[in-house]
């Protein structure tokens, strides 16, 4: 008794940590000596590539037991590849090299070069991904597009603007040649009355031609009139907000099929960066050049591009430094029918939910603060953006949406369709967030009836939940509305992910990449928003059972489970959140916990009896595919500083930039300066 027994209690639980921190050192150990999947260099690229071995590393016949000897810094692990040089994810190829001009320093990402110097345009090598995955979903784009327009199923796209005196678009506009023939630019600025008589007149000649055609009696086999559709164009692309041109010069090098790239900006110095750069990636060759040719750099409020040039482009990227809540108004009306819009938002802080206010303010819902506040991002993104299509009779359907490092990212397609537009308030809805657990409910802001063959629009039924929390006692905060319909294609989803592996050397960021797609094809499409085992398990003060053990109960008890790109801890579930809590109850029972002093809302939780008792029977569905095969699905950050960069203008830390010194040290001191006294309390 006493302190003898303390000791003994307090080693015995030591040594309990003790030995499961071997067992899961012994699974990574043997993780570890799997046989390596043959990796290119993460440049990738031919000619003079990087050397395979400095990056991974000489084959071995053993694998030695790994040692947890602290990286220093800037040196960390990438997935399959340890590399500390800043320029890693350079991709190089067969192209000549050329000398950059005095005082700027080259940095190429796939076959684009741009010239840096210190801060003065943005760039953010962190963004790698973004570029990345906008290339692999470009390149499906149009791939469907070109189906969908062989295709005699699908119908031709509405991209119907206002003509003549209504007509936003200047004449003397610089870009419009590159968006439209010069009979569709005639065509745009006639009159109501030159537009009606030329409708009339090709009416009649239509007439005609239908009558000295031979009649269904003289050709039976003549196939039924269809509109033809006109001829399939190189796809037109506008980046809003291009900085150094280098996503502008990615599309234009790397994508195949490309009639124009429309890099836009506002800033100046960012139009001086952007044509510097498009001479220097001309200046490689011939090829380079002709590439070069389609990218035309324009200086303009992006919001006046976009409203001035309604329905040109058939993609638009929207990539600002912070939130685009003002372009999506603009962005809504400038791509074109079946159109991609691509669009970034970095603000996380106020998607997330600390400050909510601004997020209604700025896109039109309240966020709630919970585990699945980065999904919830993607999910306010999305229904802002319907919101701004529902405006002109358009609606969005969303193709990739994925939140990445510090940001989200959203893929969808715009089409006009009066009728579809109007069941937008069926695919959002107001979440009921419990105070006390994490239990949540969705409430749909609209509905739909049928009766016979018509619709009827119709608002939604409520409340789902009651005034206290079933589960705890608890009151609930309500938030929203939020995007509940799928966020992802999944058709896409694998073909991206197929292409992707098919060309690795296409993507500098291949690992990262790889493994958000094979995470976001594992989720389930129609469940919104996902749990964190780990705090219900902190609500009931309890530790969280294994994640294979919990989600073998789940499908045990017939329902789905499965991973969320956002977080490792995640699961995905069409479980009643009832059926989880006496999942674990059951746990609990088996584990108990240590009374409270205080009401909580585990305790009243726990109190009551589980109705569906678990059963821990391991199953094969508690790994998912790729955790059978070994696939990197949460890899870590390749370098420091791997994260939002300063705005261009101002000073940078090193290591912000590759391949650049910065001008100051950490926290904004001048380099090498001491650090500054502590602030002491004046004593009373």
């Amino acid at each position: 008794s006493g302190p003898a027994a303390s000791a003994f209690a307090t080693t015995a639980r030591t040594t309990g940590v003790v030995r499961r921190a071997l067992a899961v050192c012994d699974t990574l150990f043997a993780r570890a000596a799997r046989p390596a999947r043959d990796h290119p260099p993460l440049g990738g690229g031919g000619g003079s590539s990087v050397d395979a071995s400095r990056l991974f590393g000489a084959p071995s016949a053993r694998v030695p037991r790994p040692t947890f000897a602290r990286l220093p810094r800037g040196r960390r692990a990438f997935s399959a590849a340890g590399t500390d040089d800043p320029l890693a994810f350079m991709s190089p190829t067969s192209e000549p090299s050329i000398e950059p001009p005095e005082g700027f320093a080259v940095l190429q990402e796939g076959k684009a070069r741009i010239l840096t110097q210190l801060n003065d345009v943005f760039y953010n090598k962190a963004q790698v991904v973004n570029r990345d995955i906008s290339l692999a979903v470009m390149r499906q784009f149009q791939k469907v597009r070109a189906e969908e327009h062989a295709s005699a199923d699908v119908r031709a796209p509405k991209n119907k603007r206002n003509k003549g005196n209504l007509c936003a678009t200047p004449r003397d506009s610089p870009i419009l040649p590159h968006l439209l023939t010069p009979e569709e630019i005639e065509q745009m600025y006639l009159s109501h009355e030159e537009h009606a008589a030329r409708m009339e007149a090709t009416r009649l000649e239509a007439k005609d031609a239908k009558n000295d055609a031979p009649s269904a009696q003289d050709a039976p086999d003549a196939p039924n009139s269809i509109r033809p559709k006109p001829p399939l164009r190189d796809i037109r692309i506008l980046e809003g907000m291009a900085a150094s041109g280098l996503r502008a010069i990615r599309y234009a090098r790397e994508l195949e099929n490309v009639g124009c790239v429309v890099a836009n900006d506002l800033d100046p110095n960012a139009i001086g960066a952007m044509k510097r750069n498009k001479a220097f990636n001309a200046a490689h060759g011939p090829e380079a050049a002709a590439q070069m040719d389609k990218v035309i750099c324009h200086g303009q409020d992006v919001r006046m591009v976009m409203m001035q040039h309604e329905k040109m482009f058939d993609a638009v990227d929207l990539d600002p430094y912070g939130t685009p809540s003002t372009l999506l108004d603009g962005a809504v009306q400038a791509v074109g029918d079946g159109g991609l819009l691509c669009v970034t938002a970095t603000d996380m802080a106020v998607l997330c939910g600390n400050n909510g206010e601004v997020c209604w303010t700025k896109y039109g819902s309240y966020p709630l603060r919970a585990k699945y506040c980065h999904e919830q991002a993607v999910r306010v993104l999305l229904s802002a953006i319907d919101a701004a299509a529902g405006r002109y009779k358009r609606h969005i359907v969303p193709m990739l949406s994925v939140h990445i490092d510090f940001y989200v990212r959203c893929f969808v397609r715009v089409y006009s369709s009066a009728k579809d537009a109007k069941l937008a308030p069926t695919k959002v809805s107001y979440a009921f967030q419990c105070a006390g657990c994490d239990a949540f409910e969705f409430q749909p802001v609209g509905k739909t009836t049928t009766k016979h063959n018509s619709v009827k629009h119709q608002v939604g039924d409520g409340p789902v939940v009651p005034q206290k929390c079933e589960h705890c006692g608890w009151g609930f905060h309500m938030g929203g509305p939020f995007w509940t319909e799928p966020v992802h294609d999944q058709t896409w989803v694998a073909s991206i992910k197929k292409q992707v592996e098919t060309n690795k050397a296409d993507y500098p960021g291949y690992d990262k990449i790889h493994a958000l797609l094979t995470t976001v094809q594992e989720e389930l499409p129609d469940c919104a928003l996902h749990y964190d085992i780990h705090s219900m398990s902190t609500t009931l003060k309890a530790t969280p059972p294994p994640m294979a053990l919990f989600r073998s109960a789940v499908i045990n008890a017939g329902y789905r489970i499965s991973p969320a790109h956002s977080d490792p801890l995640a699961i995905k579930t069409d479980a009643p959140v009832s059926v989880l809590w006496d999942i674990l109850r059951c746990w609990v029972k088996e584990h108990p916990v240590k009374g409270q002093a205080h009401k909580t809302p585990g305790e009243a939780i726990l109190a009551k009896e589980p109705k569906v008792i678990a059963n821990w029977t391991r199953v094969n569905g508690a790994f998912t595919k790729a955790q059978r095969d070994g696939v990197t699905r949460y890899p870590n950050n390749p370098s420091e500083n791997w994260g939002p960069k300063a705005r261009a203008g101002r000073a940078l830390m090193d290591g912000q930039h590759p391949g650049v010194e910065g001008e100051v040290g950490p926290q904004g001191r001048a380099k090498g300066a001491p650090p500054p006294e502590p602030k002491r309390r004046k004593k009373e």
